[in-house]
């Protein structure tokens, strides 16, 4: 092609093209644009066991992970209870049958982790063709969707999650970028997404201030975006969050802010970013435009009150709307960080919530009880309350005007008849 016009237009083209199709998908935690937003306006408001079921699949094993879609597949991870087998299952979202169940791991002697969690909690990321599945220290593997089969593996990135691993990876050009905070080592890593070699990777440079490893665990997944012209990767971890180059994972900045256990996905949103954590100043906004450590500059502002640790937020127009893990449901003026409005509702909640065409889904651990509420700044407003017979621990995915949820037992395909 000998026209460097027309040779650009159709880069464009492509890479548009390609950006387009992402985005139609669930492909990785919390969605393609990782805020929680669904790509449907028409999710369904109501159902039950005995309504707007399009399918339902038993899922084998104990798994907290999330459904992640590419065409008319859906993937995702599971484990033996004993942390003994590690799996990746592939349903057609179609029809609800499984067409590939593969054991990716074979683990002699699993790392501790804790009952409320799992050996397969983190949530995989999809391509077309290819996913990629991960279990922590145990193992990282990429998948050919056609045919189930193992392209690379890694089993040599050390890490004693202590209580188990909940850090997803993600997909950012050609590489799989991954947290590793644990109690032993703490770092991110990179990893070239067709062969699994190591592109770079970056030990955490955080005071934490302690020697005691249960103080520097975190499960937290990072977020890719760019501020100003500056291509940034946020990486929430223990006591202090740092912005990498994420072509080179050189810092940028680091903010300090206490607390540990940080697993709610940062936001990008309004020109800052929103990290929440376990602890510490729990909820903060941070303008992403400094460099080095910028605590004492760039915190706009904190909020300790009803914060979750587990489920991550969701942004829309100038207010956050979360859940805490207690059931605590409230909203705060994005600017401000001032809480609007606060409601408690019932059940536990770790999922973290789906935005839709005004609505917010909610879902909680133990009961099988998900609301639906109006994201509606002036008050709390109940739009239904939807029953099925098992909890969810896994966030729930889209596919097409469809709910996804993973209940512990099984996955739902929700749809409107």
């Amino acid at each position: 092609m000998r026209n460097p016009a027309l040779m650009l237009l159709v880069i464009v083209f492509t890479l548009s093209s390609t950006h387009v199709q992402s985005a139609d998908y669930w492909n990785q935690f919390r969605g393609a644009m990782t805020n929680g937003y669904s790509p449907s306006d028409n999710l369904p408001l109501k159902w039950s066991e005995d309504s707007n079921v399009a399918w339902k699949t038993p899922i084998h094993g104990k798994a907290w992970s999330s459904p992640v879609v590419w065409g008319d597949q859906i993937w995702m991870t599971t484990a033996t209870s004993d942390g003994k087998e590690l799996f990746a299952v592939c349903v057609d979202a179609k029809t609800g049958k499984i067409e590939h169940d593969v054991k990716v791991f074979d683990i002699a002697e699993p790392m501790f982790c804790i009952p409320y969690n799992s050996y397969a909690s983190p949530t995989p990321v999809i391509e077309d063709g290819r996913v990629w599945v991960h279990y922590g220290s145990a193992g990282t593997a990429c998948l050919d969707t056609e045919t189930g089969r193992t392209l690379w593996s890694r089993q040599d990135l050390p890490c004693d999650h202590l209580r188990g691993a909940g850090s997803s990876p993600i997909i950012f050009r050609n590489m799989v970028i991954i947290n590793f905070d644990g109690a032993d080592h703490q770092y991110v890593v990179a990893l070239d997404k067709q062969t699994g070699k190591t592109v770079w990777k970056t030990d955490r440079t955080i005071d934490y201030g302690t020697d005691k490893g249960d103080a520097k665990k975190a499960y937290c997944t990072p977020i890719v975006f760019e501020h100003e012209g500056r291509l940034q990767m946020v990486s929430p971890a223990a006591v202090a969050t740092i912005s990498y180059n994420p072509l080179d994972g050189k810092e940028l900045w680091t903010v300090y802010h206490g607390g540990y256990n940080a697993a709610a996905r940062p936001i990008y949103s309004h020109g800052h970013v929103f990290i929440n954590l376990e602890g510490g100043k729990r909820l903060l906004a941070v303008r992403p435009d400094g460099n080095g450590n910028v605590t004492d500059t760039h915190v706009t502002w904190t909020c300790g009150k009803s914060t979750p640790t587990r489920p991550s937020q969701l942004v829309v127009g100038d207010h956050m709307f979360m859940v805490n893990d207690k059931g605590v449901a409230s909203c705060l003026d994005i600017k401000t960080g001032e809480p609007v409005w606060t409601e408690r509702i019932e059940g536990r909640h770790s999922a973290s919530p789906i935005y839709s065409n005004g609505r917010i889904y909610l879902f909680d651990e133990d009961d099988g009880v998900a609301r639906v509420l109006a994201a509606d700044p002036t008050g709390y407003k109940l739009l239904a309350t939807n029953k099925l017979d098992g909890g969810c621990m896994a966030s729930p995915g889209v596919y097409k005007d469809s709910l996804l949820i993973r209940s512990k037992t099984h996955l739902y395909r929700i749809a409107t008849e």
